[in-house]
């Protein structure tokens, strides 16, 4: 398949004046429903791979391999530009190489690249540490290296913001800036003037982890550089917690046809691409 369409509408986001918010997507249907809902961005986060695929907390016990799998269901099954969560690269700068050939196959749209020590060391459970930045930098440059399509884009990620603080965060941008990637993604950014002061030092675009209060005001967000900015994923979340009432209430001795939050025939028909299947049958089959 080719991907050069979604590639091209995701670095239309990064070059534009405005800020979006992506959708939550984690299968073939959620992507399809954020793409039928106009969202200009799909996001498969690292966390909501590890619950959909292997039922896991995200602890990086998901291999790359299982990643990249899901990635390419979600990306073949529609047009949504789909950025995804490749953690640290599932390795060291060689691993990373490898982990931006897989995922660039798989038909994905953008990649973020994190400078966090993982999966966590022995000793060290329940800390956060990043990496030192040079070994942040040849990170950042092997996945460079291991992109053949030049309308990937690669982000580089750090938790700086919330861990090492402001004057090292900005370190870090700076020298993945020179590095060569597209964008900078923060998480544990807090405050406007902590944005501000990044956005100061650095010239590409910026994309902010789930972000809280005034740090969701979109229009400001444009005007300080950020062009992605994450709300969560309550669609993973919502539909884990449906499912149990669903199946908790069948199993109580519910009737079936009276269960609330059942999707109607019309939606499933849509989220399927029902009429397209039924207007091939008929093409190719001889349905008529």
């Amino acid at each position: 398949m080719h991907w050069a369409r979604q590639r091209e509408r995701y670095r239309a986001v990064l070059a534009g004046t405005e800020c979006v918010h992506p959708g939550s997507v984690f299968d073939p249907i959620s992507a399809r429903i954020a793409e039928d809902l106009g969202f200009e961005v799909g996001m498969f986060a690292g966390s909501v791979a590890s619950m959909t695929v292997l039922g896991a907390p995200d602890l990086i016990v998901l291999t790359l391999s299982e990643f990249a799998a899901q990635a390419h269901r979600i990306c073949r099954a529609g047009s949504l530009p789909l950025m995804v969560d490749a953690d640290h690269g599932y390795g060291n700068a060689l691993n990373v190489m490898r982990t931006v050939q897989e995922l660039e196959t798989a038909g994905v749209a953008a990649l973020t690249i994190e400078d966090t020590d993982l999966p966590q060391p022995f000793g060290e459970v329940g800390k956060t540490r990043l990496l030192p930045i040079e070994e942040g930098v040849g990170k950042m440059r092997a996945a460079l290296a291991g992109r053949q399509d030049k309308s990937l884009t690669i982000i580089g990620r750090t938790s700086a913001p919330g861990v090492t603080g402001l004057d090292d965060t900005i370190a870090r941008a700076k020298a993945y800036e020179a590095a060569g990637v597209d964008a900078l993604f923060f998480v544990g950014v807090r405050t406007r003037a902590e944005l501000e002061a990044i956005h100061a030092e650095v010239k590409l675009p910026l994309m902010l982890g789930t972000a809280s209060g005034d740090l969701r005001d979109r229009a400001w967000l444009g005007r300080t550089g950020a062009r992605i900015c994450l709300l969560g994923h309550q669609p993973f979340m919502a539909a884990i917690k449906t499912v149990h009432d669903t199946l908790k209430a069948i199993r109580d001795g519910a009737c079936p046809d009276t269960l609330p939050g059942v999707a109607p025939k019309d939606l499933l028909d849509r989220v399927t691409r029902d009429a397209d299947y039924r207007r091939w049958m008929g093409e190719y089959l001889g349905g008529g």
